[in-house]
């Protein structure tokens, strides 16, 4: 056994996983710590992957040589893109997977990452030297030494699991809570504090009147999550929909009382856009209903996940209020939702590498820094082990800006910001939606991640013949001219106005209600440049008409981002002492001492920090 490495990740789950294989992937030597080899990755609550934003995080985990979403892709059972209604800035793909295969293939994917080993163990104590994490120690009494340590320890650190009025100590359903470990973070300067999530009934099948229900069926084009994969290769199966009503709210509304967010017994804040079914009782007091969605665990099981019935309250209350759902009349459940508290810590403590201001060397990713959801824990895990490997190298970090990807925008609100409740990734904290799309994820970060090391040359010379075709058809496009003679027929049976003019082919493209294809349908010559030989066609020829159909507003968005970019060119840590800058506000000084940024651009968006506060620090700099 070699007991020394370059990083150690503590925690098995999305977060550690990405950040163990980033790590190893970078060369450092690297080790997994978990509690259970068998429950790598573990889908903990929902079996799903993506959703609003958080599939275009996916994306970029991609994109930067991660593995969710070639394990997503493996183990989908059903996929939809969401918001296809509206523009392609918030289009975004979700999927639901195969809970046990998605386990087995995150398992074979870190046995195949060289420089990686895995050790089950629970981590109790972590080792400090002189400032500089340099280790930690496990309840069987071994010592793992390493130059950097990732922290990533989900729910479990200090777990207290509800339902009703009684609490089991545990990390999750079954599994044991980790007691100690919290402590030997705290007493090095670092702060925690407690927040809660939870989870809903798991339902058997057999028991489910699904004729009372709405089929929700999956879609079956050539959308996934890996650009390197082709998509699903499991068996589709549908979800179901139904609703809430009076009898279940007014069964919910009696044992109230007993709900522990409401009788004293949860004091932690909880996830305002996931909400329990009580809580959304208590705050919407005028719903008659609400909806639920009942989805696949796997393939070959009858365990069926309640989205929408997350509830801490007594086991016979869940069922008794269960039942009131025709589709549920005669349910039969595999075990009662519940509610968990566990330890987090400020991410304002943390540099935008992820790392600890207060000890070097260690790294935070996932829910001990206040998110929740496994597409944020895994992009703020490849980005902890990228830069933990190079921290170990002695290397500049990796940082990602608000205008490169969602998790830039992520990890800069956490590190900025703050939380005060759980943290869920939404396009609309996203400035720049237009440039951070689930179709160019690729576009953005792959040459990056093949700088770095972490992306493989097979999927950068991928990404090079995508773009180069890309990039054909928008020249044709922009080049070839056609004559109103030519199309207008075609436009009048597609509905839209004739030309009077002739234009180019970007031009009838930009127009909103036609899309390429239609316009191809037309034009032979135009059908024929759209043909090639790469069987991802279908996706560059989407990605090449959402760029000739958005230039104006992705050429406007990129002059934002460009401006913006000279307030984060413009570092400022280390060159004031805030408390005696009597020229900005009081609140102004308390903050900007409190998170030390790093730019002027992160200043510029601590919550506190007024705009003449930053008029004040850029005098200053200039001076």
């Amino acid at each position: 056994m070699i007991l020394k490495y370059d990083v150690i990740v503590i925690g098995g789950g999305h977060a550690g996983c990405e950040a163990a294989a980033a790590a190893a992937r970078m060369g450092a030597k690297t080790c997994l710590v978990t509690m259970d080899m068998n429950k790598l990755a573990q889908m903990s609550c929902n079996p799903a992957v993506g959703g609003i934003a958080k599939g275009q995080i996916v994306r970029e985990i991609d994109a930067l040589g991660g593995r969710m979403g070639l394990v997503t892709d493996a183990t989908s059972i059903q996929f939809r893109m969401l918001n296809r209604g509206k523009g392609p800035a918030v289009w975004s793909p979700r999927a639901q997977c195969d809970r046990e295969k998605f386990i087995w293939e995150w398992r074979a994917q870190l046995d195949r990452t060289d420089n990686l080993d895995i050790w089950q163990d629970e981590a109790c104590e972590l080792l400090v030297e002189n400032g500089e994490a340099v280790g930690v120690e496990t309840v069987w009494g071994v010592t793992l030494r390493a130059k950097a340590v990732v922290i990533t320890a989900g729910t479990f650190l200090n777990g207290l699991m509800h339902v009703g009025k009684r609490k089991v100590p545990g990390g999750r359903c079954a599994e044991p809570a980790v007691l100690h470990f919290t402590e030997s973070i705290t007493r090095h300067g670092i702060t925690a504090a407690r927040m809660k999530t939870g989870t809903p009934v798991r339902i058997d099948r057999r028991s489910v009147h699904f004729e009372d229900m709405e089929e929700q069926p999956g879609e079956t084009d050539y959308h996934g999550f890996s650009y390197m994969t082709a998509p699903r290769h499991l068996k589709q199966l549908p979800c179901w929909t139904t609703y809430t009503n009076k009898e279940v709210h007014d069964t919910l509304r009696a044992a109230i009382a007993d709900s522990p967010l409401y009788n004293g017994q949860i004091q932690s804040t909880g996830p305002r856009y996931c909400p329990s079914i009580e809580t959304k009782l208590m705050t919407f007091p005028d719903k008659d209903q609400h909806p639920l969605f009942l989805e696949p665990e796997g393939e070959d099981t009858n365990e069926m996940y309640l989205n929408g019935f997350s509830s801490s309250m007594p086991m016979e209350v869940q069922i008794e209020a269960l039942k009131k759902i025709p589709a549920f009349r005669d349910i039969h459940v595999y075990r009662p939702g519940y509610a968990i508290e566990y330890d987090y810590f400020d991410p304002t403590q943390l540099k935008p590498s992820l790392e600890s201001k207060l000890v070097g060397g260690l790294f935070f990713a996932g829910q001990v820094n206040g998110t929740t959801g496994y597409e944020e824990a895994g992009g703020q895990g490849l980005m902890a082990g990228v830069n933990a490997a190079l921290y170990c190298g002695g290397s500049n970090p990796f940082v990602l800006k608000r205008d490169e990807a969602y998790i830039g925008v992520l990890i800069d609100d956490l590190t900025t910001k703050g939380v005060d409740e759980p943290y869920r990734m939404f396009t609309s904290r996203a400035e720049y939606r237009i440039l951070l799309r689930q179709d160019n994820a690729d576009a953005r970060l792959t040459e990056k991640a093949y700088e770095l090391g972490i992306a493989t040359r097979e999927r950068y010379d991928h990404w090079l013949k995508k773009k180069a075709e890309i990039e054909r058809i928008v020249r044709y496009c922009d080049q070839t001219n056609v004559k109103p003679r030519d199309i207008n027929d075609a436009l009048e049976r597609f509905g839209t106005t004739p030309m009077q003019f002739g234009t180019t082919i970007a031009g009838l493209v930009a127009r909103p209600q036609l899309s390429i294809e239609q316009i191809a349908s037309a034009l032979p010559t135009l059908q024929a440049a759209l043909q090639t030989d790469d069987a991802r066609q279908a996706e560059i020829v989407e990605a090449a008409e959402i760029l000739i159909k958005y230039k104006g507003y992705i050429e406007r968005e990129r002059l934002v981002a460009d401006k913006m970019h000279r307030l984060e060119d413009i570092h400022i840590k280390g060159h004031f002492n805030y408390a005696e800058l009597h020229e900005i506000s009081t609140e102004g000084r308390q903050k900007l001492t409190r998170i030390n940024p790093e730019t002027l651009g992160q200043a510029a968006r601590i919550p506190g920090v007024s705009p003449s506060d930053i008029n004040v620090l850029l005098v200053l700099m200039k001076r």
